[in-house]
């Protein structure tokens, strides 16, 4: 793996992480184009380098978060009930979900029917968007979080379940993307971590790799928080039917290619 690779890994990781077409598929798809083997620093590179997309959000949303002191009530309590199915199943993903691009396609691809779907029924007012953060109460937020762990198979798209989950329960798009990228640093915090503590000796063996690891970390950061402000804006005026059909060819190409 060298710079170019870094840079080129950080700026999907940076794109994909909040958009609703998920990150993981992603860094899989670009790895095995650019023929990146799968060795034990390149899994610890794509751990390390989410961590600054985290940092984006904080950065991003830290007035925000002083200004809602609530929501860190609300991220938690959507937090735990992933935290708890993550935690548990940690070996299935590893060792099952990440080595089948045949489950990878069909994430993408039954995801982005649902996204039509609920665009539809939004369309024919069967469901009504009113909704807004402050509506969040304790037993929504552990709802949110339940929802946001069926992202633990590749493919599905954390920031995409949780925003149209949301949008099923009426609220905003906007908003539920806002929501979406506050529950990801705990969520992709604990994560890393997790990840990290397993690589424990990837830390002083990769020393020698700091600048790739580096780069690789600034470019994601950089990138996610441009395309957060970006995405936020884009939501306020458009819905989600292109990221649907986006993942549905995606998904058909996917399992065209590698079934």
């Amino acid at each position: 793996m060298n710079i170019i690779n870094a840079i080129i890994l950080g700026i999907v990781e940076g794109v994909t992480e909040f958009l609703p077409i998920s990150s993981t598929a992603h860094l899989i798809i670009t790895s095995k184009l650019l023929n990146i083997f799968q060795s034990d620093f390149v899994k610890f590179f794509e751990v390390f380098i989410q961590s600054g997309a985290i940092l984006a959000v904080l950065v991003l949303y830290f007035q925000y978060i002083l200004k809602n002191k609530n929501v860190i009530r609300n991220i938690i309590f959507s937090f735990i009930p992933t935290a708890v199915i993550g935690f548990g199943l940690y070996k299935i993903i590893k060792g099952i979900f990440f080595e089948s691009f045949v489950f990878i396609s069909l994430a993408l691809f039954g995801v982005g029917l649902i996204f039509i779907i609920i665009e539809v029924l939004i369309k024919k007012k069967i469901i009504i968007q009113k909704k807004s953060l402050k509506h969040i109460d304790d037993k929504t937020a552990f709802i949110i979080g339940l929802i946001q762990s069926i992202a633990v198979i590749p493919g599905v798209s954390r920031s995409g379940i949780v925003m149209v989950g949301m949008m099923a329960l009426g609220y905003k798009r906007e908003e539920a993307a806002v929501y979406s990228f506050l529950l990801a640093v705990p969520t992709i915090g604990a994560a890393s971590l997790l990840d990290l503590f397993k690589m424990k000796s990837m830390l002083f063996s990769s020393l020698n790799l700091l600048p790739i690891l580096i780069v690789g970390f600034v470019t994601s950061f950089f990138i996610a928080y441009v395309v957060m402000k970006w995405f936020i804006g884009y939501l306020q005026k458009n819905t989600l039917i292109s990221f649907g059909i986006y993942r549905i060819i995606l998904g058909i190409l996917l399992f065209w290619l590698y079934k």
